[in-house]
């Protein structure tokens, strides 16, 4: 998968990512060439998951139907919220690209129950 697609600019561009499995039928992308991120725009999915090298859920990103980011939910340290340097799942909201980010908040208990079947190896959480 190219990280904008597979043609641009009049010639084809490289695969950037990786699809490693999938979980509970959403992609699990692995970046390709130092690729870290989890790509801009989706092609036809509605998201895609990125796990740590030892399996363990680290960030999914959902996307709207023009194909941009809207969510990304993540488990890792984020001091503005868990000052104690301990990974925490979070949620970062998007208002187009992936330029127009919002700071991290917590994760409520709604988006945990839609989505918690996704997060493996993440201890159950009930932060509310």
């Amino acid at each position: 998968m190219g990280g904008r697609g597979t043609f641009a600019a009049g010639r084809n561009v490289d695969f950037t990512y990786k699809t490693v499995g999938t979980i509970e039928g959403v992609k699990v992308l692995e970046g390709m060439y130092g690729k870290h991120a989890l790509p801009e725009e989706s092609l036809s999915s509605k998201a895609y998951i990125k796990l740590r090298r030892n399996g363990t859920f680290h960030e999914m990103r959902i996307y709207g139907d023009d194909h941009l980011p809207v969510m990304d939910i993540a488990y890792h340290t984020e001091p503005n919220i868990e000052p104690s340097k301990a990974p925490v799942l979070h949620v970062h909201r998007y208002h187009g690209d992936v330029a127009n980010r919002e700071p991290a908040e917590p994760i409520t208990k709604e988006i945990y129950d839609k989505y918690s079947k996704f997060f493996v190896g993440v201890p159950k959480y009930d932060r509310w």
